[in-house]
């Protein structure tokens, strides 16, 4: 399948409860490249890239999240592959 691009909001209980480092160590177990952040008090932000497949088994966990986190919904924009990311990681910028 093609590369493609997953911009993902997940709202919740999600911050506080490991659940950034649960999406690098997905990300990272299906070879996605891109990044995680915290946004507001209760929403974390991901862009992940890679292959289809991947990212529709990335997406199916980030609406699961770790044991601690209650994940209530996730909104999901598919993009266009631009291939700018190298590794998986925690951002701190705004994009």
């Amino acid at each position: 399948m093609p590369d493609a691009r997953l911009h993902a909001m997940i709202h919740g209980v999600v911050q506080g409860v490991g659940f950034r480092y649960f999406v690098i160590r997905r990300a990272q177990r299906l070879n996605l490249t891109g990044w995680v952040r915290n946004v507001g008090h209760d929403r974390v932000e991901t862009v992940a890239e890679g292959l289809k497949d991947s990212l529709y088994a990335f997406l199916n966990e980030l609406r699961v999240g770790p044991s601690s986190a209650s994940v209530r919904k996730v909104d999901v924009q598919w993009q266009q592959y631009t291939g700018e990311f190298e590794r998986f990681d925690v951002t701190y910028e705004d994009w």
